[in-house]
């Protein structure tokens, strides 16, 4: 909060601006995953301004955006074929978020047009996924609905419609959900105020979410020594089924 209130400070002293200021701020720049990691919340909050520092004189949503780092991603549909689930058509996507959260003040469809929603990606239905060669539009569609389907299944892609609360047209929060199975990197909070349909104001922040301790050591290891590495997981997995066996021969 002490880095808002001298943000604010200094934005008092801006004029000749036509749009609100919005100032925004997140609880955690840094997140740390460690050994039993379970997840954490992050709490997105700020404030909207006009440029000499009053109350925004108007009525406002917010909207709150959080991406995770994207990722080349294979989709593939099963098939049931002779009583047997088997791999059927696939296509991949170049550029898909890892995590991908929307929480806003009120439904969507309700805050701005279809174009508009779908320029600033304000919702699950507007993510722009760049398919890897040609495809038709009904199957990219197909395909994109089921990854993100699958991926909200895994608590990585959300919506709140009723996420965020403004409390005397100033002041912003909404708090999003981080779970266990998030993948690191940087993760970029970008906040939107929009009037009557139209994108008035925005601004980002930026989240790292990190490995740390004894994961850290592995994925570290991992990536300098790929080859000890795989070599290190075969023998353990043979020695857990070693382990295994014999403690079985014992019952």
């Amino acid at each position: 909060m002490r880095r808002v209130a001298f943000a604010l400070a200094a934005l008092f002293s801006l004029v000749g601006a036509r749009d609100p200021i919005l100032v925004p701020e997140v609880s955690q720049h840094e997140v740390q995953v460690r050994q039993g990691f379970t997840g954490t919340d992050l709490l997105l909050f700020g404030a909207i301004l006009e440029p000499d520092g009053r109350r925004a004189g108007r009525d406002y949503d917010i909207v709150v955006v959080l991406k995770g780092p994207t990722e080349p991603i294979l989709v593939r549909e099963k098939a049931k074929k002779l009583g047997i689930w088997l791999n059927a058509a696939s296509t991949g996507f170049r550029s898909a978020p890892s995590y991908f959260a929307v929480a806003s003040t009120r439904p969507i469809s309700e805050i701005v047009d279809d174009r508009t929603a779908a320029i600033y990606e304000l919702g699950l239905d507007y993510l722009q996924l760049s398919p890897i060669g040609s495809i038709n539009p009904v199957e990219q569609d197909r395909f994109t609905k089921g990854l993100v389907a699958m991926r909200a299944r895994q608590g990585l892609y959300r919506e709140a419609p009723a996420g965020v609360t403004i409390r005397e047209q100033v002041l912003y929060q909404a708090r999003i959900a981080l779970p266990s199975n998030v993948q690191t990197g940087r993760y970029t909070a970008e906040t939107f105020a929009i009037s009557h349909g139209r994108v008035i104001a925005s601004a980002t922040a930026d989240v790292n979410v990190s490995k740390q301790g004894f994961e850290r050591a592995v994925a570290d290891y991992s990536q300098s020594e790929g080859f000890l590495y795989g070599l290190a997981a075969v023998a353990l997995s043979l020695g857990m089924g070693w382990l295994a066996h014999r403690l079985f021969a014992f019952i």
